[in-house]
């Protein structure tokens, strides 16, 4: 199970993260996705690498690295003075990755950081990859696009119930279920703003577009039975099958596929712009 978990992580790592600072404009973010391999790459490694010294180090630079996305989220609210629907889902996603990154140098340090286990901190660098920093971009990136009350919903629980989530692990599972509600009305009310945009899209991005959007209907149903199951007495996947179907399919399918769509719909806008 760790080997998929890693490889989705390094898929987040190296190509996620780097996408979607591609797609926003932030005071920065041009400079940071340049050099963004140098702390990506040790990051990824250190995923690879026996628990110890080298893969401590290793991962610690690639904390830097996310510490300065989160720079650039303090820096651009200083500087707007203004916290709107877009900026709370901007800076949700650039400060997410700080809280993977800890995970991760705690569970390379075989330290259980607030008495987690090392198998939940591993859980945790993946989970704050894609339910935090790719779906708070993506619903940075739909209330971008459109003024609807659904899109602005959409940029505020996201990362409303991202956060709610966090508490959980702390509060407990009731909290958490509280949180993945939240969550879940958010990232669906993405898919459907995705969706609604892929009938004006060419074939190979609305092809993209309700893949990503699809896919959310599933994951997030899984995400629910999950937490609704700690809580009270229904069924739900073993954490192995977890992994293996709402992880892989939220990286690949809603996560790749939504941000490249993005990224051939931004392409078009600006093809399209009077030169």
């Amino acid at each position: 199970m760790l080997t998929l978990v890693h490889l989705v992580v390094s898929l987040g790592m190296l190509v996620i993260v780097p996408l979607g600072l591609s797609l926003v404009k932030i005071d920065g973010g041009t400079t940071v996705r340049r050099w963004w391999p140098v702390a990506a790459v040790p990051g990824v490694i250190s995923l690879w690498l026996g628990r110890g010294p080298l893969s401590i180090t290793l991962a610690s630079i690639y904390l830097v690295g996310t510490l300065v996305l989160a720079l650039l989220a303090a820096n651009d609210l200083i500087s707007r003075k203004r916290l709107r629907a877009r900026e709370i889902a901007l800076y949700t996603a650039l400060a997410t990755p700080a809280i993977a990154a800890l995970a991760l140098v705690a569970e390379r340090s075989s330290y259980k950081l607030f008495g987690f286990s090392l198998t939940v901190l591993s859980l945790t660098v993946a989970h704050f990859h894609f339910a935090g920093f790719a779906a708070a971009l993506v619903a940075c990136l739909v209330v971008e696009s459109t003024s609807a009350k659904t899109a602005t919903a959409a940029a505020i629980s996201v990362p409303l119930g991202t956060g709610i989530v966090l508490l959980g692990f702390f509060l407990g599972d009731p909290v958490e279920l509280a949180g993945a509600v939240v969550l879940t009305a958010g990232m669906w009310l993405v898919g459907w703003t995705m969706w609604r945009r892929s009938r004006a899209a060419e074939r190979s991005t609305k092809v993209l577009l309700i893949l990503s959007a699809g896919t959310l209907m599933v994951t997030m149903l899984l995400a629910l039975s999950w937490a609704l199951g700690h809580v009270v007495a229904t069924p739900y996947l073993p954490l192995r099958w977890m992994v293996a179907t709402h992880g892989v399919a939220n990286a690949l399918g809603f996560a790749l596929c939504g941000l490249l769509a993005w990224r051939r719909l931004k392409e078009w806008d600006e093809a399209r712009r009077p030169a």
